[in-house]
């Protein structure tokens, strides 16, 4: 188990790691925050991921046709488990990875990882934040 601080650290060690965050997507606010951030503002960045992330766990087309059997995904403030695990942003120079945390409790954090598109390696990011979102501990 590690905390943000760790996990952070962790996550600018992915070839091509820009800068990374965790957000309160239900609140914008930046929990921790590493390396730089697009436009130089991270709390701005933190806002406005948090509207894409939000938009994502919470849009209708996203939620799957029948239940998922043995499910135990992240879950939404209103305590329904969330249908995405990451959502991936890509600009003509960069990757943006927005990797949800799965809580057994009410949770509304991802991890937010922006990548150089010429360094990184997107399938290896999805992987390590998948491992990093496991271990992170809130509190």
């Amino acid at each position: 188990m590690a905390g943000i601080d760790e996990c952070l650290f962790e996550a600018m060690q992915i070839p091509g790691a820009l800068g990374a965050s965790v957000v309160d997507w239900t609140s914008g606010l930046s929990l921790g925050s590493v390396g730089s951030a697009p436009h130089q503002d991270p709390e701005a960045t933190a806002a406005e991921t948090a509207e894409l992330a939000r938009m994502a766990a919470e849009h209708p087309a996203f939620v799957p046709d029948g239940p998922d059997e043995g499910a135990t995904g992240a879950t939404s403030s209103t305590g329904k488990e969330l249908p995405v695990e990451d959502v991936i942003v890509t600009t003509r120079t960069a990757y943006h990875v927005l990797r949800f945390v799965e809580t057994t409790f009410d949770c509304s954090v991802f991890f937010h990882l922006w990548m150089d598109r010429d360094q990184g390696n997107l399938a290896l990011a999805r992987h390590r934040l998948r491992d990093l979102a496991e271990r992170l501990v809130l509190g």
